[in-house]
């Protein structure tokens, strides 16, 4: 109609909404940032598959003596180089990696789920059972670690030599003192983490539709609590592994026809000044081990605090 103002045009249809991201979506767009914590993770991606499809590459027996090439440094032959009876290194390390990470990996597990259930009781416990479970956390920590470990070691892995095997013995021992002596720091996390979230106001509204405290455990308080959990668990992986190593250096890992890279390392200690091929491979697969791993905590850290913009 003649002299009316135009009507502003109506929106038939809302604009597209961009669907949210899932929880673990939006910490892998934030662990992508974290370039450190990628590269951590390629690398020992990479080093996994080498110690997983490297045997049956390189075919070499780890036991295969040959005194006529002993303490020689990398050649076609023998890419790494050789010890002092001639056995390739190259082999031995890819054999012991799978021993090094594998001892990591079952120690974290056992240390993460003992302190997780530790952490879990206490945290959604009051009074009596949160001060022994404390208690009992506290003098685990107060433990010297090291002298223990050797004592026990020395004490059993005769027995379980005999029992099960020399590799699988000393493996179940070491894994099991290992994750025996790492749960603390998990369980003491996990309380924090429980003390704070069954305050919270959608535990307040489970607790009030009639939950009970098992279902208020796994089904809202335990996933909210499995982000600083996770960090610990890269931590306690590397932290095996360098005990592993420190055991198998002071003699009392691995025998000698098991090359884990802390063994490997024990052996070469002899002839740093001929053969330093022979400790500085080893010692560069921990230590590059050992880093990827910290950078992958270090990126999943920054990926799963909410607090953190990135």
């Amino acid at each position: 109609m003649a002299g009316s103002i135009p009507a502003s045009p109506t929106v038939s249809a809302a604009a597209p909404r961009r669907a949210s991201a899932s929880p673990w979506a939006e910490a892998w767009r934030r662990f992508k940032r974290h370039r450190l914590a990628l590269a951590g993770t390629a690398l020992l991606a990479l080093m996994a598959l080498a110690v997983l499809l490297g045997p049956w590459l390189w075919t070499v027996p780890i036991n295969e003596i040959d005194f006529s090439a002993k303490l020689q440094g990398p050649s076609l032959k023998h890419p790494l180089g050789t010890d002092d009876l001639g056995q390739d290194l190259l082999a031995r390390m890819l054999y012991g990696g799978r021993i090094s990470l594998a001892v990591g990996l079952a120690s974290m597990l056992i240390a993460i789920l003992v302190g997780v259930v530790i952490g879990a009781v206490a945290g959604i416990s009051r009074g009596s059972v949160d001060a022994a479970l404390m208690w009992l956390t506290d003098l685990f920590l107060s433990l010297p670690q090291l002298p223990l470990l050797l004592l026990i070691i020395y004490l059993f892995r005769d027995v379980l030599k005999n029992w099960v095997g020399p590799e699988a013995g000393i493996f179940i021992l070491i894994v099991a003192v290992i994750g025996a002596f790492r749960w603390m720091p998990a369980a003491r996390l996990v309380r924090a983490q429980f003390l704070s979230l069954r305050e919270k106001e959608f535990v307040e509204a489970a607790r009030a539709l009639g939950a009970s405290p098992s279902r208020q455990v796994v089904r809202h308080i335990l996933p909210n609590a499995l982000g600083p959990v996770i960090v610990a668990a890269t931590i306690d992986v590397a932290a095996a592994i360098i005990f592993e190593s420190t055991l198998s250096f002071l003699g009392l890992g691995f025998p000698p026809d098991i090359p884990s890279w802390g063994r490997l390392l024990y052996d070469a200690k002899d002839y740093l000044d001929v053969a330093p091929h022979w400790a500085l491979i080893p010692g560069s697969a921990i230590f590059f081990t050992v880093l990827s791993i910290s950078y992958m905590g270090d990126g999943l850290r920054d990926a799963l605090d909410p607090r953190k913009v990135l």
